[in-house]
């Protein structure tokens, strides 16, 4: 795994060994950075269930302003803080290490990110419970794009009962992103 692009491009980024994380392949996180790069210069990202930290890295790498990591696992969250030294990003990052609701709730009050990312694991349902929470929360307002990456078969109907509209959706052979407004 590396970075696509930017002031770290190229650049090697650890992962940790086992099943807990799936980092996200090169190729689609090329592909996702390619729908998104022309609004990420100066952004605020958020990066929930960071794993290795690539996708929050990536932002960074291309022009984010700052990105947050929330990680509650302390193997993925040590690989992020090396991943963050190694590309020479850490000054404009911030590492959590906590579960993504307590996250959610020590940032509440800040400004709304322009893109919050999340890569759950697969078929549990946290993806629910963050788009409940950031319904009623400052950190999400309509001009921000949630981004998730799921398995091919997530149901995600509930969207628009939340106050959601999905405004796009990029297959993959095994996964997806869908992109996610507030309305």
């Amino acid at each position: 795994m590396r970075v696509i692009a930017g002031t770290a491009k190229r650049l090697q980024l650890k992962t940790i060994e086992g099943l807990e994380t799936r980092p996200t392949t090169d190729r689609i996180k090329e592909t996702l950075f390619n729908m998104i790069s022309m609004e990420l210069a100066d952004c605020r990202f958020l990066d929930l269930f960071s794993g290795s930290g690539g996708i929050g890295i990536e932002a960074l790498s291309r022009g984010a302003e700052v990105a947050y990591f929330v990680e509650k696992n302390p193997k993925a969250a040590s690989c992020i803080q090396e991943n963050l030294r190694h590309t020479r990003l850490a000054d404009r990052a911030v590492l959590m290490k906590t579960d993504v609701l307590t996250a959610l709730k020590k940032l509440e009050g800040q400004p709304a990110f322009d893109f919050i990312f999340m890569d759950p694991p697969y078929q549990a349902g946290a993806e629910y419970a963050v788009f409940d929470y950031l319904r009623n929360s400052t950190l999400a307002d309509e001009r921000t794009l949630i981004i998730v990456e799921a398995a091919l078969n997530t149901d995600f109907s509930y969207l628009e009962e939340l106050g959601y509209d999905i405004i796009k959706e990029k297959k993959y052979k095994t996964n997806r992103h869908i992109f996610v407004e507030r309305h």
